[in-house]
């Protein structure tokens, strides 16, 4: 079932390449902070899209209509990943604090243990974050769904906090070795015609070097990333349906 999960979603999220062209443009003014909600707003879409599909269904890509509604989405989604962080940000800060106070070696120790038991937390936390959007989404948006801490803990009861864990280590892979392919392939093309270039002059050389990084953030911005994106969404609103 997971790997017909990651099936789904990599298809869908090649769908349509404009999408990601477009979403690759409003990334490319995120340093303005606002276009960071757009770009949440339209994964959220995607979410909402899967807990209302199924696994290999026609769903198609949501469009770019309502942009005043999809930023409103994109700042409760960042509402809700930021709330369910605080715990465990909390819980490591009142264990380094506690360390001040402590000898070296005592200082060390509990610092490690803090930061177990925070890793743990926090895993624990962003499942719950995350199936906690997906709860939101199927319930038509209502924001208050997200923090329903107990039918989001049955939830993921329901799927198995195992299969949750091991879906989510996978998208970390696959994201992971579509990122690095894709950089290393295109440069080890420019490495090559690069090392050509010094036949010519190593002005040449050093040009398409240059270039061939300028092409790299390009293809990462405007193809990679955005499919990334919409490919994790996918993946995370698709595993949500594995409970209904």
């Amino acid at each position: 079932m997971i790997l017909e999960i990651y099936k789904d979603a990599l298809e869908y999220s090649a769908k349509d390449w404009k999408t990601l062209v477009l979403l690759g443009v409003i990334c490319l003014f995120s340093f303005l902070l606002l276009p960071i909600f757009l770009i949440a707003g339209y994964n959220y879409r995607v979410v909402s899209n899967a807990v209302h599909g199924i696994i290999n269904g026609r769903d198609p890509l949501p469009g770019f209509d309502d942009l005043v509604d999809m930023f409103v989405d994109g700042v409760k989604v960042v509402i809700v990943q930021i709330a369910y962080l605080i715990v465990p940000v909390i819980l490591f800060l009142i264990f380094a604090f506690i360390a001040t106070y402590l000898n070296d070696m005592a200082a060390v120790v509990l610092v490690i243990i803090g930061s177990l038991i925070t890793l743990v937390v926090g895993v624990i936390a962003y499942l719950m974050s995350q199936m906690g959007l997906c709860h939101m989404a199927y319930n038509e948006g209502v924001f208050s769904k997200a923090f329903e801490l107990r039918e989001i803990k049955e939830i993921i009861d329901e799927i198995g906090w195992f299969k949750c864990i091991l879906t989510y280590c996978g998208l970390i892979i696959i994201t992971f070795v579509i990122s690095t392919v894709v950089s290393t392939i295109i440069g080890a093309v420019f490495t090559v015609f690069g090392f050509s270039g010094l036949l010519f002059s190593a002005e040449a050389a050093s040009g398409i070097f240059i270039f061939g990084m300028l092409v790299n953030w390009l293809i990462s911005l405007f193809i990679v990333g955005p499919y990334l994106g919409i490919f994790n969404s996918r993946s995370i609103g698709l595993l949500y349906t594995m409970q209904i």
